[in-house]
């Protein structure tokens, strides 16, 4: 067996990136629409997290988070200061499915209780645990038996909620835009009825903001642009702009009683400086109001492009920059003719919806390259 076997390889090898673009082995240019399901938050290889990966490596590369280091406290404090409301407490790991994994134990061992409330088209990882929460049966039949004590309910749905969420549960895990499961955002009423019956049953609201937060919704956390404060709040993708980062941030009543947990390589110093930067640059340079301002231009031109061209799609839906076109025809099609004859690349979302997720520093030159793009591909 040769390596690369999990991953089926596209036809592109990819050897550098700058901005908003990556460069194939021939110099081709490729107009980067999805950013690595986006984690490239501030694009390629941004100036501000290359000098500040740089000088740490050449300092220290790793000591283990029982010793403290200076870029890994900094980053403790900057991420408990940025949280919604009186979040303070923070957890390091490397990817979004150990931050949804900690979230897990952190709420079943504070409440002492077991059972899990999830969402019917909900992702929220790839391990046992995580992947017990996620919906589609084709990421989890191979490796079932999962984790027990999961319950699913329709997204948006309030009255399942209210039936769901018992004094019997743990945790309810929302995203608060899905992401894998077609771009489809929850309103605030739905949210803040979330937040209602989680008070009353005294169960933690996890907000899994793996995929929509660091600015990406036109807000620095998504759950702060419709005023609803979780108990848990996870967070990956973009953080560190490339390198591997997942964080899982929490109230004090999850802190004191979250248990036993530990991973070896949380936190280390070049990752962590490499978050510091990241979230300097969003906060400084304004990139969430930026990122609102460019998807809100984005999806007005893809709906005009579609009434214009009469283009075979169903429905434009999302938010600052996480964005679903969903087409008539199969998305990944479309996404291989873009990838192939526009030099464009973006992501499905399903079998029929094609998802954006540029790099949040992408302008409106940027979009109406994509756009043209869109038209010439499905027109």
């Amino acid at each position: 067996m040769t390596g690369g076997f999990v991953f089926s390889e596209k036809p592109i090898q990819i050897e550098s990136g700058e901005g908003a673009y990556l460069y194939g082995e021939n110099g081709t240019e490729y107009l980067d629409f999805g950013a690595s399901y986006a984690v490239a938050a501030l694009g390629h290889s941004h100036p501000a997290v290359t000098e500040a990966v740089q000088a740490q490596i050449e300092k220290l590369t790793y000591v283990q988070a029982s010793y403290p280091v200076e870029v890994r406290t900094e980053l403790y404090q900057k991420l408990a200061a940025l949280a919604p409301g009186d979040i303070e407490n923070v957890w390091l790991c490397n990817s979004g499915t150990e931050a949804n994994e900690a979230a897990m134990k952190f709420a079943r061992s504070a409440t002492g209780r077991s059972k899990i409330v999830a969402t019917k088209r909900g992702f929220h990882g790839r391990t046992l645990g995580a992947l017990a929460m996620t919906w589609k049966d084709k990421y989890k039949k191979p490796f079932e038996p999962l984790a027990g004590g999961i319950e699913f309910v329709p997204y948006g749905d309030p009255a399942a909620l209210a039936e769901a969420v018992d004094e019997e549960t743990a945790a309810l895990f929302l995203e608060p835009v899905q992401g894998e499961g077609g771009i489809h955002p929850a309103s605030a009423a739905y949210l803040e009825h979330a937040r209602d019956v989680t008070e009353d049953a005294g169960a933690a609201l996890v907000f899994d903001e793996i995929q929509t937060g660091v600015g990406r919704t036109g807000d620095l956390w998504a759950c702060e642009g419709v005023g609803v404060e979780p108990d848990i709040l996870t967070s990956a993708k973009g953080i560190a702009n490339g390198l591997p980062l997942g964080a899982t941030l929490v109230k004090d009543w999850i802190a004191e009683d979250a248990g036993d947990h530990g991973s070896t390589f949380s936190g280390g110093p070049v990752v962590a400086s490499a978050a510091n930067a990241t979230l300097d640059t969003i906060v400084e340079e304004n990139i969430p109001e930026h990122a609102a301002h460019v998807g809100e231009y984005l999806q007005h031109e893809l709906d005009a492009a579609t009434e214009e061209h009469d283009l075979p799609v169903r429905e434009i839906r999302g938010v600052g920059l996480m964005i679903g076109v969903q087409v008539k025809r199969g998305a990944n099609r479309v996404l291989k003719n873009l990838a192939l004859s526009e030099q464009v690349l973006a992501l499905p979302a399903g079998r029929t919806v094609v998802r954006l997720l540029p790099p949040l520093v992408v302008d409106e030159d940027h979009a109406d390259q994509f756009v043209d793009s869109f038209v010439e591909v499905l027109g």
